[in-house]
């Protein structure tokens, strides 16, 4: 289901029990489009999370964590201006449109109480939070600015006249009469999504064609399916997470079109819903945009190793043709007499092989001494090649591992994580270190897991903390995990004496934290920490092992996320 019109009016009843009469006590802008809020009421501090993504747009309670840029955004130091210390009179929604007012009070410099409006309008790639002073409908400052060059209709900049979106001439669902909303339902020619959708303001794709669905059923009682429905989304919610085999919807209580032949689940709020049905999708969104230039340098630099790594491999195979190049020298000179000049090659008794013919080419611009000076040049150069290149052969192997093991922690990073990967980065040379000295980012942990019976079960998400974990935090007698030859998370088991059942938890922890997590069979190796070492000067997050065992692993998602709940004793 989309942010709809429907669910909109849904959220703010919830949004106003939850905040209204609150405080504003801190405002941040983790990202690009999204705001954050924390609002002090009842005794408690509730994160509003306000997002003008234009994928993902939105405004619910959260309780994801989120990092905040060192440098506060043009934005967020206006809000701070307006809004430090405000307190939240009103939450309203526009119609049934995706559009809502954020009413706040405040004394200003003088003492005098102004009302300030937050608008949050939630359009797709339109999507935007401005700042309005009610009292003059002036627009202090936009998320966005939009200038008369880009919309003709209206400008979303500072000091202009706030113009609201262009309406739609059709009925809210939730205010209109009962005469209304029998005429349209009888006189429609079909009862179909779209014909709702012509009608009626704020159903989305997904409710439409749920109330479509329920109307069609009973045709003869059109005005009493219409009130169970609008009365059960009012007073019998149930946030429902519905997870089909391509796509996954959220809906405020259970579609009977979505439902069927799909794995559900339910929450106690809407807000609790979207964090569930919107982490994932906005996480990996997030990395994308912030990773995306370590993304394209790492891979940029894993192509230029592998085609190192391609060229030193053949320089290896021409290192085993030395000899020949030898013979071929020596054979030119013993028989030079009778070596035409001018030829393009010549057959000459090998006496190493019994005198039998071998046939060498020539190059005919060069004398046969130049010819036969030439190969030992070739010999000479690839026997001092052979004393390096099995070493260098070793060093770029190693950096395509550290490479890959990057890319597949890029994959599963946080936000959180991107700043310390660029980091390490920065550190092992790949990066460039910023000429101003930055804050020093606050070291990101290790994700803690839990086993069916209770044990506690670290995974680190970058190098730095894969290093930190194995080689500092765990003890000896602890067991180590990590995906076979794949790159991937370490994985420790704070206990010397794991049941097997907690081993295959774990196991399918690393399998799952890996570059193959959407594999089968897995292989898995587990060993005690005391068996691994870090040879001197390798890269972070690179070990040996010795007295190993392997796993076979499917990893599946739900199991992981079961895992992050602490058991009940």
């Amino acid at each position: 289901m989309s942010f709809d019109g429907v669910f909109t009016h849904l959220m703010i009843e919830e949004l106003s029990k939850e905040l209204v009469r609150g405080r504003i006590s801190k405002i941040h802008q983790p990202y690009t489009n999204e705001i954050i809020l924390v609002i002090r009421n009842q005794g408690k501090n509730k994160k509003l999370l306000l997002s003008a993504h234009p994928s993902y747009a939105r405004v619910q309670l959260t309780n994801i964590a989120y990092a905040n840029p060192d440098t506060p955004p043009n934005f967020i130091m206006m809000l701070r201006k307006y809004l430090d210390g405000a307190i939240l009179e009103r939450i309203h929604q526009i119609n049934n449109d995706r559009v809502i007012h954020f009413t706040f009070s405040r004394r200003d410099e003088l003492g005098d109480l102004q009302n300030i409006v937050l608008i949050v309008e939630l359009m797709g790639r339109h999507s935007t939070i401005l700042l309005m002073n009610q009292e003059t409908g002036k627009i202090l400052d936009a998320i966005k600015h939009i200038g008369a060059s880009q919309n003709t209709y209206r400008s979303l900049l500072p000091g202009v006249d706030y113009v609201e979106p262009p309406k739609q001439d059709l009925l809210n669902p939730f205010t209109t009469n009962d005469p209304v909303i029998f005429d349209r339902l009888s006189k429609a020619p079909e009862l179909t999504k779209n014909y709702l959708q012509q009608q009626f303001q704020g159903l989305g794709a997904d409710t439409a064609t749920e109330l479509a669905f329920r109307l069609n059923q009973a045709p003869n009682e059109k005005l009493r399916v219409w009130h169970d429905f609008f009365q059960t989304l009012e007073e019998k919610l149930s946030p429902t997470l519905v997870l089909q085999e391509k796509k996954d919807f959220f809906t405020p209580v259970p579609y009977q079109t979505l439902i069927e032949d799909a794995e559900i689940q339910t929450t106690e709020t809407l807000s609790q819903l979207l964090d569930l049905y919107y982490h994932d999708k906005a996480e990996r969104d997030r990395v994308k945009q912030q990773g995306s230039e370590l993304l394209r340098k790492m891979e940029n630099e894993l192509t230029r190793n592998k085609k190192k790594l391609m060229k030193r491999e053949k320089t290896l195979a021409d290192s085993e043709n030395a000899e020949e190049f030898r013979q071929k020298g020596e054979l030119l000179t013993t028989f030079m007499t009778q070596v035409p000049r001018g030829a393009t090659s010549v057959e000459l008794p090998n006496y190493y092989e019994e005198d039998r013919l071998m046939t060498i080419a020539l190059n005919p611009a060069w004398s046969p001494n130049q010819n036969a000076q030439k190969y030992f040049q070739r010999y000479q150069k690839l026997r001092n090649a052979v004393k390096l290149i099995g070493e260098q052969i070793r060093e770029t192997k190693e950096e395509i591992a550290y490479l890959e093991s990057v890319l597949a922690q890029l994959e599963i990073a946080g936000p959180m994580d991107v700043e310390i990967i660029r980091e390490e980065l920065q550190d092992q040379g790949y990066l460039k270190k910023p000429a101003k000295r930055q804050k020093k980012n606050k070291k990101s942990q290790p994700e803690i897991f839990y086993a069916t019976d209770g044990t506690e079960i670290l995974v680190g998400k970058n190098n730095l903390q894969n290093d930190q974990l194995t080689l500092r935090t765990a003890r000896k007698t602890d067991f180590w995990l990590h995906a076979k030859n794949i790159p991937g998370s370490h994985v420790i088991i704070r206990s010397n004496t794991p049941s097997e059942e907690t081993i295959l938890e774990a196991a399918e922890l690393a399998a799952y934290f890996s570059k193959y997590r959407y594999s089968a069979q897995v292989p898995v190796d587990l060993v005690q920490v005391k068996y691994i070492h870090k040879p001197n000067g390798a890269k972070p997050g690179y070990v040996i092992y010795e007295n190993q065992k392997t796993y076979f692993i499917t990893p599946e998602e739900e199991a992981i996320q079961e895992r992050t709940k602490k058991p009940t004793a």
